[in-house]
């Protein structure tokens, strides 16, 4: 049973970005955020580069992090800019 799960899903984590070298990845996680929707504003959903930073911030930030970020994002009211 455990093998067949081992076959199907594949278990990673984000790779060592040198612009955050501390261990507090909460900047990491924002800037990976906001890249992603740079970049698909930019590019559009289809590009592939762009689903790097989402797997990123997935992988870094928590759940409701990324929720709060969503409503504030569909309100106008993200602190940060979005456009590329």
């Amino acid at each position: 049973m455990s093998e067949d799960l081992q076959s199907k899903y594949v278990i990673q984590t984000v790779g060592f970005d040198a612009r955050f070298p501390n261990t507090n990845q909460t900047r990491n996680c924002f800037q990976n955020y906001t890249d992603y929707f740079k970049c698909i504003t930019a590019k559009g959903e289809d590009y592939a580069p762009c689903k790097q930073f989402k797997k990123a911030y997935n992988s870094l930030c928590p759940n409701e992090w990324i929720a709060k970020w969503d409503e504030q994002r569909e309100a106008g009211t993200f602190p940060a800019s979005l456009e590329p």
